[in-house]
């Protein structure tokens, strides 16, 4: 059995029952991260591409995963130093710290607690929604769960997939071959939020069901579709609330686990 399908089966496993609330979270853990993050950072002044991708103006917002923004790795494992701010409460942090240990277990990546020594690290505060820059930064690189709105696995996941250089599923480059973007129901304003990237899809095939793809109803203005899906304009997706075999492969591939 591979570590991808024991990991999908163990979270199978222990999943939280819908409706109930996790450690950490405050509310109901089944809804899917961008429910959560439309709504959490709805009106926050924060200057944000993509729903929760802060611009870094020494690059572009594209991307940067073949251009420096990928954690560095140390033989075996990719070190990827971490604080959590005071802000939490104890089971809070237990929270996140539970995360990031899922990516220890299934992937190379290796979150652990920044020492005094290390310049590069993230730190997670509640800030005024859910938000991360793309990859990299370096310094403290500020990846922002607010403790009121952001709390959900589903949401962790997907702030520190960003942090580790992945983007939006419905923003990647081959996106037009799976999905139709309904630019007639978007909010007025939001449009750039569904702009094509040119990313490294690393193989793996469009997952309508990757914790990082919106679900087909994100910025509508009018309660239709501003997604659908090409083989099946009924299809419903991006409600995953856990990462997915996909979700964890890629992270793999692109730091050669």
């Amino acid at each position: 059995m591979t570590p991808v399908v024991l990991f999908v089966l163990l979270l199978l496993l222990t999943a939280v029952p819908p409706g109930a609330t996790e450690e950490g979270d405050d509310g109901d853990s089944s809804q899917d991260a961008s429910e959560v993050i439309a709504r959490a950072n709805a009106g926050i002044r924060t200057r944000l591409i993509y729903d929760d991708i802060v611009p870094n103006r020494r690059r572009n917002a594209v991307p940067c995963t073949a251009t420096g923004c990928k954690w560095p790795k140390n033989g075996r494992f990719v070190t990827v130093p971490y604080t959590i701010s005071d802000e939490y409460s104890v089971d809070q942090r237990n929270f996140i710290n539970r995360i990031l240990q899922d990516f220890n277990n299934y992937t190379c990546i290796r979150f652990q607690l920044r020492s005094s020594g290390e310049q590069n690290y993230l730190h997670f505060f509640s800030g005024n929604g859910c938000w991360s820059y793309l990859g990299r930064r370096g310094g403290k690189q500020l990846v922002s769960l607010k403790r009121s709105g952001c709390l959900y696995t589903s949401t962790v996941q997907h702030e520190v997939l960003h942090a580790l250089g992945f983007h939006h599923e419905q923003v990647r480059s081959d996106r037009d071959n799976y999905v139709k973007i309904l630019t007639e129901n978007i909010q007025s304003g939001q449009e750039h939020n569904f702009k094509k990237v040119q990313t490294n899809n690393l193989g793996t095939p469009y997952d309508f069901q990757s914790v990082m793809h919106y679900n087909k109803y994100t910025f509508s203005k009018n309660r239709k579709p501003t997604i659908v899906a090409k083989s099946n304009p009924n299809l419903d997706f991006g409600r995953a609330t856990t990462m997915g075999a996909n979700d964890i492969a890629r992270v793999n591939r692109l730091y050669n686990c």
